[in-house]
């Protein structure tokens, strides 16, 4: 008897963004796949009978190619085992869910999709950015910074006036991407905000412009970048301060301790100092 294969969303990182479906599954599966971006405190809810396996990518470093996760899908859905695929965010956005469907397709294994919270919600919300807004943004863009085949798509198909657009998995090389945002048709003066590790409590959020994008500190991966109007509205409680980024931009090493919000810090000093 086969068994089914499940793509589940774990969301951008706050496990109570699990749905309730993706908790019971994870309680329930005989073995999970999960990429490397899902934390310990959502593998925590996994049974301890289950087989757990990293197969995740990250920041270019493939510790599994593509084709063996899909071989591992297949080969543990047909021995009967009830297998699910734990992706960051959702499964369906820049998830690789579309590869891994038409593998299971083509063995006739039974597969089911359970959406999560994509990055660029969880970060939007976490930040207090309205990704759409009346007088400010009628349009919504996702994009990812890595492509398969195409390294340099042309972006001014996307770009108009009022168009918020968000880039998951934007690298590190800021003036490229400044410079392609520009290309496309974005103002350099139009504000964008990077936000790191959203909904942990080691997310950070830092907003500046397209020209000073260049600039910006190197915050700590996964990251996005939300570009356009919108971006003026991110709370000014979870922004990071000028003298943070100075200090960012000169330390090569922190420790993980010391990623958090800015807006946590200073609640701390409040507190000691009173």
């Amino acid at each position: 008897m086969k068994g089914k294969v499940y793509l589940v969303g774990a969301g951008p990182g706050d496990p109570e963004l699990l749905t309730l479906k993706a908790l019971r599954l994870l309680r329930t599966a005989d073995a999970v796949l999960h990429d490397d971006l899902v934390g310990p405190e959502i593998l925590k809810f996994v049974s301890p009978a289950a087989q757990i396996r990293n197969v995740g990518k990250r920041s270019g470093q493939k510790r599994v190619r593509q084709e063996e996760i899909n071989f591992l899908l297949v080969e543990l859905a047909a021995s009967g085992l009830q297998v699910v695929r734990l992706k960051s965010g959702d499964p369906l956005i820049f998830g690789r869910a579309g590869e891994e469907i038409d593998a299971l397709r083509e063995a006739d294994i039974p597969c089911e999709i359970v959406p999560g919270v994509t990055s660029a919600l969880g970060a939007a919300a976490a930040a207090q950015i309205p990704l759409t807004h009346r007088a400010a943004s009628h349009a919504l863009v996702f994009i990812t910074g890595h492509q398969a085949f195409d390294s340099n798509p042309d972006w001014s198909q996307f770009v108009g006036g009022g168009t918020t657009f968000v880039i998951y998995m934007p690298g590190k090389d800021y003036p490229q991407v400044a410079n392609r945002l520009v290309s496309a048709g974005f103002d350099r003066g139009t504000p964008c905000a990077t936000i790191s590790r959203a909904t942990t409590r080691y997310q950070q959020v830092h907003r500046t412009t397209i020209a000073d994008l260049p600039h910006a500190p190197q915050l700590a991966a996964p990251t996005l970048l939300v570009v356009g109007e919108v971006a003026r509205l991110a709370d000014p409680a979870v922004l990071l301060e000028t003298s943070a980024i100075a200090d960012l931009a000169s330390s090569r090493e922190f420790s993980e301790a010391h990623v958090v919000s800015r807006a946590k810090s200073l609640s701390a000093d409040e507190e000691s100092i009173s």
